[in-house]
């Protein structure tokens, strides 16, 4: 799911020395230290949104009904691409939950590191990437001074209002998604995938790496995981569950959130 830590780890698997793509989408309000997303399936799976009147962000709890012919295609050349270049590679988009399906009919052989974050910090930092952007706007150097003061003032108000409006809308994407990977979790293999969240990584990178190597088949080296942390650009928690009007997404989303923990490896 966005907003789960997936650029971080991607950063670290970089640094381990797994290619993760030739071209990077880089930073922005959203990651300042740039998302590591491999812009040629970032440009796919966007257009892939646009043909199925979806939204290009994948911020949406709407399935793909469709995907075309020539998109097939484009992604399959960038897969035999991809294989001509390099004797192993990855990339890291989080709109590929939405592609699931069709990535292990053409990728059979593909192991998967699912990366989860709890419901609630997911929707708070989606909410606070909105707010983000409206910092931008309102202190913008074409901004007068007062502009600036008004927006100050009022900033509080407005994300209080913000997350009244979306609360509901974000932990539904959260849930959709989730669910997404805990189907594709049901379809694999225990040897194929690798459920962790950053948390874990902080303690168990050597464990993980140590995966990718000897039970994987790949070769990485060992790169330290607190080297790529900021965990300051975390968001601070608040408590979302009040601006939730459906409490039963709560109860939902605790649920979904037990079930994918099982999956953590020291609760195999």
């Amino acid at each position: 799911m966005h907003r789960s830590g997936t650029s971080l780890i991607a950063h670290w698997l970089q640094n381990c020395g797994l290619q993760i793509g030739a071209e990077l989408l880089g930073p922005g309000h959203s990651n300042v230290e740039g998302h590591f997303e491999d812009v040629e399936f970032y440009n796919i799976h966007r257009e892939i949104l646009e043909n199925n009147n979806l939204d290009e962000s994948g911020v949406i709890f709407n399935s793909v009904n469709s995907i075309s012919v020539i998109n097939k295609a484009k992604i399959e050349q960038l897969i035999q691409s991809k294989n001509r270049l390099f004797e192993q590679w990855g990339w890291k988009d989080p709109r590929t939950c939405l592609f699931l399906d069709f990535y292990r009919e053409i990728l059979p052989d593909a192991y998967y590191l699912i990366i989860i974050r709890d419901y609630k910090c997911v929707v708070i930092s989606l909410i606070k990437r909105m707010m983000r952007e409206l910092d931008s706007l309102y202190n913008s150097p074409q901004k007068k001074f007062l502009s600036k003061i008004a927006w100050r003032l009022r900033r509080a108000r407005v994300m209080r209002k913000i997350s009244r409006e979306q609360a509901d809308y974000f932990l539904k994407v959260w849930i959709f998604y989730n669910e997404k990977i805990l189907e594709n979790i049901s379809a694999l293999s225990p040897e194929k995938y690798l459920v962790i969240d950053y948390e874990y990584l902080k303690e168990k990178d050597f464990e993980v790496a140590t995966v990718l190597n000897k039970k994987w088949n790949f070769s990485v080296h060992y790169s330290k995981f607190a080297d790529v942390l900021n965990e300051s650009l975390f968001s601070k928690p608040f408590n979302l569950d009040a601006y939730v009007s459906d409490k039963q997404l709560i109860v939902k989303a605790n649920n979904l959130g037990k079930r994918l923990k099982c999956y953590f490896p020291d609760e195999n």
